[in-house]
Order: structure tokens, then C-alpha cells, then sequence
């Protein structure tokens, strides 16, 4: 997390207790920078290294294993020497380090060229984890502090000369909003311990090396893996009934490798018919149920697309199979396939063997396309909104710029698409099945949407985190082909801001109900800075049988650890659970606002003036004591109206009136 804890600058944002802070997402071929752009960086750079320290040299020490057992042969006794300068380095510049977390390398003299406040001239740490960047030039100290795992491109500018001597600049291209850039004089050690470091620890996938979060060795008071338990979640929403069962017939993923052990299905549906729709749909992804209504028992089932292909081909299991999924909502004889597609894609589609369902083949449906662009869509605009967001802000045309990105307007069609499908669970009483073409993007940001909107449990702080086990992570998003945890290949056109979206529509939903959710800001915050940095295992991977064969439990912390053992950092103070209570969203661009907190955090002059996070906790502890006061003054009362009770036995004549009070 950057820190800007110099006093102008003081509303920075607090470090975690744990964790240090990364940030959030985008995709890479989001920053290939032009050529103009590399000949500014290399003149900053030479004027930097002029004017920051003309005529010295950098200095870097490493104090990885690795570096010494490297050293020891060619140096001789001069190592021991170097070795000690490197330790009292490390002291001196305090990097603070997790459990299981190594120091790679460390540089000295090394200038950070930073877009608001300018250069300044620091030391360089660079651990299996982090990039940790301090300058004790200021007081208080100016801090930088980066999880690797955000990094999207490096990329290195050579051949710069200063004073006659060579000048190396490094660019990091970040998957968090952010570029990071810094400059140092060239030499052996600093190409050799910089850059080949950062390499190697940014993308220790595309070098055979393990993701940090395998080696992170922190323990929690809170066990995190034992958030969501799918037969628990199942049976809290009434399944099984007479309807629906509860089914393991993907207990070794061999139905299908995407979907996740345990499965809701008809319970009529017969096992041949069931391998037969499964043949029919995309990748095997079968429609299965996510959630039911506790009254009218409409219920919310995803899928991937039919593959009719061009000759419009049909399977008469997967009809019967909807079929049954309509009969088991005995409040209506119709069924709603929400396909999030356009329309003109999902033709496009039938051309790849895809397509979507016939209205003529399968009786009592209705098809309705959300038109909900595809991933390459959502990146660009994304690429476009970092352009506009950092580091120059043209506060003339800000809201022109934002429109061009098309970012909001793509967010309203998403909340747009999730309260057609609430409406027609909640008031219409219909089933409704739900699917994009391979079912596991914007089928996963509709449903869990959805389920959001129509139940309360889910916007409590454990409600959330199970409705993003069950939805994302079971259900098969691509976590690591979207993100790139640990892959140098930045230009992946797979790579796409999708999940980032599902929480932008969170937080919109948030701000239109601001006493409707149990978590706050920086629950959603430190959702996406982990979703980069590779520091827990709940995002890492494409789905369950990936985190099963990885050891994923067994190895690594989740995030769900992190968050549950410092509930009052994630609790928004003004909740109040509305309990049944369906919310429904405008999704008008009236209505919607850029997350300037998100999006733009990295300018300090976007920063609010008073700490918000700092405010609600201190709410948040006043809410507590005022609850504490309320209980003592009900049990006197209770208290009261007992021994009343107890003296009117005796006396008949005596009488007092119950007292009620509701917090």
C-alpha cells in the first residue's frame, strides 16, 4: 500500500493489522506504453539520477540465500563485509516482513518518481512478497509498499546517461490502477538483484517458483475454509424438499471438472438423462439450482448455452430436464432463460457449435437477452478508465472522460440485468435460468447479484463471503486465467476485470442502501486488493478440482481467516438487518457514481479530508456501548416488572403495566 505519511499528505490510508495493502484490477495489455511515453520516462529518469546524486553510486545489498550462496565463491572475504552492510541495511530501513516471507534483494540510492509529490530518493526492498520502498528524506517517512502480486508488466529503460555514467529506469506496470516507476544507477548487482527479483517474484508461475501464499505461515484465531459448508448453505435455503436433491454425482469431477462436488438437481431427473444434458451443454455445465424462494419456491438455476450450433440442434432430455425445473414451482406453468449475451453474439455463437434455446422447442419459455458485453468489452473500458484516473486528472472534462469509458453505463446493464431476474423470482413468482455462453462470468456476476437482492443473509459480512464461495469460486470462475496470479503474459486476452465488476455493483448497491449491509467499504476494498496480491488461496485458481489437486486448504490461509478475526474493521456501524427484505437497485446512470475512493485512490488529492474507515469504527464503538446500555436498562425493567408481577399476586388490588422497548 502506498503510504503518503508525510504531513502533507496526512489522510492517507491506515495499514492493516496483518496485511499490507495491495490494490485492485485491470488487465495488461491495459498499459503497453508508447514510444513518446518511454522517451519521458528516460529523460525523468536522467534528470532525476542528475539532480537526486550526481557522482555517487547505487549500492545494492541483497540478503537472500540465494545471494549470498552466489556471492560466496566469487568474493571472498569481501562478502562478510558486504553481507553485514546488507543486514544493517535491512535494520535500518525496517521492511517489515510476514511469516514465511524472505528478503531477495535490497538498493540503495534508488529514486522513486512519484506523479504527485515527485522524486525522492530511497531505499529499494524487494522480498518474495512485496516491493518496499522507504525514504527517511521526510519526516515522518515516506513509505511505498506493494504485494508483487499486483504486478502486471515490468519493464526496464537502459542506456540513459547521466554524469557519464549509465542510468537504469524500471517501470511497473500494476493490475491495480496504478504505474510505479523508479530510476538507479546501473551496475551488475542492481540489474542482477532488482530486476531479475522482481522478476522472478511477480511471476513465479512463468519461473517454476510457488505463489507467496503457499509459504505464508500466519495463524488466524478464525477458520476461514470453514466459512461455507455447501450442505449447510442448501439446507438453510430448504433443500432438500420434495422438488429439488441434493446430489454428489460430481464427487470426482467427472460430470463436470468446473462445477463443484456437490450439486441441486430435480429430483426426478434419472442418471442417463442427466449424462445426456451434460453432452448438450457447453463444457458440461448442466443448469443447476442456486437459490429458491422460501415461500413461492421459484427458484435461480445457471448454466452454459445449449450447443444447437447452425443446423439448430435439439436434445429432448435437456427440454424434459427444464421441464422439471419449471413443474417444481407449482406458483407458475412458465420459465424465464435469462441468456446475459447480446443477442447478435449468441447467433455469432451457433457458427462455434454455442447458440441459446428455441422458444419453439421448449414449451412454456420465455428468452430474454440481457445484452451484457463480452470480457475483451469490459477490459477496454477498464484500460480506458485507468487512463483517464491516473496519474493526471483533466478535471474539465472529467465527467465527459468517464462517460467515454462506458465503465458506468456497463455497470447499469449489469444491476439492470440482476433486478430483472429479482423481479421475476419475487413478484412474478417464475423460475428463472440463467447463462452467458461458458456460464461462469456473467452468469456468476447476475445470480450472485440476484441472490443479493432477494436475500438478507447475504449481505451480512459471513453471508457475502459464502455467497462468493458458492457462486465464484465453486461455481468455476477463472480466477487465474482472468487475474494472471503469477503469469508474465500481460497481453492474455482471456485476462478481464469481471469479478471487479460484480463488486462495483456491490458497492453501488451499497451507497443506494446504506443500512441494508453488514460490511463496509474496506470489506469490499480488502476483497480486491487479495484478489491480486496471492497472499491467501481462496482466489487462486480456475475452480474447485485445481484448489483440490494444489492443496489449497491444506497449504494456504484464507482470506475469510484474515477478515473474521478483525470483524470491527469490516463492520459498517450503521446496519440494520432487514430481514426478509428485498432491495431493489435503480439502475439508472442518475443513480450511479464512479468509485473515486477505488478507482482513484492512489492521488493523494482525491483522498477525503477526514478518514472515513477511522470514523466508522469510532461509530461503530458507540453503537456498541449504546447496545450495552439499552440491554442493562431492559433487564431492569424486566427486573421491575417481575417483582411488580410478584406484589400484585399478593396484592389484587395492585396492578402495573407492562413496559416494552425496542432497539
Amino acid at each position: 500500500m502506498e503510504k503518503f505519511v508525510s504531513s502533507e499528505n496526512a489522510a492517507s490510508a491506515k495499514a492493516s493489522k496483518f496485511v499490507s495493502g495491495s490494490r485492485q484490477s485491470s488487465v495488461d495489455s491495459l498499459d503497453s506504453p508508447s514510444g513518446s511515453h518511454v522517451e519521458w520516462c528516460k529523460q525523468l529518469i536522467a534528470a532525476t539520477i542528475s539532480t537526486q546524486y550526481p557522482g555517487t553510486s547505487a549500492v545494492p545489498e541483497s540478503v537472500s540465500k540465494e545471494y549470498r550462496e552466489n556471492q560466496d565463491g566469487r568474493n571472498g572475504s569481501c562478502h562478510s563485509d558486504a553481507l553485514r552492510d546488507g543486514n544493517k541495511v535491512a535494520q535500518m530501513e525496517e521492511a517489515p516482513l510476514f511469516p514465511g516471507e524472505g528478503i531477495k534483494a535490497i538498493a540503495k540510492d534508488v529514486t522513486y518518481i512519484c506523479p504527485f509529490i515527485g522524486a525522492i530518493s530511497g531505499t529499494l526492498t524487494v522480498s518474495d512478497y512485496k516491493l518496499y520502498f522507504k525514504s527517511t528524506e521526510r519526516d515522518p517517512p515516506f513509505i511505498l509498499d506493494a504485494p508483487l502480486g499486483v504486478v502486471s508488466r515490468l519493464e526496464k529503460i537502459a542506456g540513459v546517461q547521466s554524469h557519464g555514467e549509465n542510468s537504469c529506469g524500471l517501470e511497473i506496470v500494476c493490475k491495480d490502477m496504478r504505474n510505479l516507476r523508479f530510476a538507479y544507477k546501473q551496475d551488475e548487482h542492481g540489474k542482477l538483484e532488482i530486476f531479475e527479483n522482481l522478476t522472478k517474484c511477480a511471476f513465479p508461475l512463468s519461473h517454476g517458483l510457488p505463489l507467496f501464499a503457499f509459504k505464508y505461515k500466519e495463524n488466524f484465531p478464525t477458520a476461514g475454509w470453514k466459512v461455507y459448508d455447501p450442505i449447510a448453505e442448501y439446507k438453510r435455503q430448504g433443500i432438500p424438499n420434495e422438488s429439488w436433491t441434493i446430489t454428489k454425482v460430481n464427487s470426482n469431477f467427472e460430470l463436470c471438472d468446473t462445477y463443484p462436488p456437490i450439486l441441486v438437481v430435480p429430483v426426478n431427473v434419472k442418471d442417463d438423462d442427466l449424462s445426456k444434458v451434460v453432452a448438450f451443454r457447453a463444457r458440461g455445465r448442466i443448469p443447476v439450482l442456486s437459490w429458491i424462494h422460501p415461500e413461492s419456491q421459484a427458484t435461480i438455476t445457471r448454466c452454459s448455452q445449449p450447443m444447437v450450433g447452425v443446423s439448430d440442434k435439439s436434445c429432448k432430455e435437456d427440454e424434459k430436464y427444464l421441464q422439471m425445473i419449471m413443474d417444481a414451482n407449482a406458483q407458475s406453468h412458465k420459465l424465464i432463460i435469462f441468456d446475459a449475451r447480446q443477442n447478435s453474439v449468441a447467433d455469432t455463437n451457433k457458427a462455434k457449435g454455442g447458440g441459446y434455446e428455441s422458444e419453439a422447442a421448449y414449451s412454456n419459455v420465455e428468452l430474454i437477452f440481457l445484452e451484457i458485453h463480452n470480457i475483451h468489452v469490459m477490459r477496454e473500458s477498464l484500460r480506458k478508465l485507468k487512463d483517464f484516473v491516473y496519474p493526471v486528472i483533466d478535471e474539465a472534462k472529467w465527467l465527459s472522460n468517464i462517460d467515454t469509458t462506458h465503465w458506468l453505463e456497463y455497470i447499469r446493464i449489469l444491476l439492470a440485468g440482476a433486478v430483472r431476474i429479482a423481479d421475476k423470482i419475487e413478484s412474478a413468482k417464475t423460475s428463472v435460468v440463467v447463462h452467458c455462453s461458458d456460464g461462469w462470468d456473467r452468469t456468476a456476476q447476475l445470480t450472485s447479484l440476484a441472490m443479493l437482492i432477494l436475500d438478507s443473509y447475504y449481505r451480512t459480512i459471513k453471508g457475502f463471503e459464502v455467497l462468493i464461495e458458492k457462486e465464484w469460486l465453486s461455481f468455476g470462475h477463472r480466477f487465474a486465467v482472468r487475474i494472471g496470479h503469477g503469469d508474465d503474459n500481460h497481453a492474455d486476452a482471456d485476462r478481464s476485470p469481471i469479478f471487479l465488476q460484480f463488486i462495483d455493483c456491490v458497492w453501488q448497491m451499497t451507497r443506494q442502501f446504506p443500512a441494508a449491509f453488514e460490511f463496509n467499504e474496506l470489506f469490499l476494498m480488502t476483497i480486491l486488493d487479495h484478489l491480486y496480491s496471492c497472499l491467501f488461496g481462496t482466489f487462486l485458481y480456475n475452480c474447485e478440482q485445481q484448489r483440490l489437486n494444489e492443496e489449497v486448504q491444506k497449504k494456504t490461509n484464507s482470506l475469510w481467516s484474515y477478515i473474521n478475526s478483525q470483524l470491527e474493521e469490516f463492520t459498517n456501524p450503521f446496519y440494520v438487518n432487514y430481514e426478509n427484505h428485498v432491495l431493489y437497485p435503480v439502475a439508472s446512470l442518475r443513480h450511479l457514481e464512479l468509485w473515486v475512493s477505488y478507482y482513484v485512490r492512489w492521488n493523494p488529492r482525491m483522498k477525503p479530508q477526514v478518514p472515513i474507515h477511522q470514523n466508522c469504527k469510532e461509530l461503530l464503538s458507540i453503537r456498541i456501548e449504546l447496545q450495552k446500555k439499552v440491554e442493562e436498562l431492559q433487564r431492569e425493567i424486566s427486573n421491575v416488572a417481575f417483582s411488580s408481577s410478584s406484589e400484585s399476586a399478593s396484592s389484587p388490588a395492585h396492578s402495573v403495566a407492562a413496559v416494552q422497548t425496542t432497539v
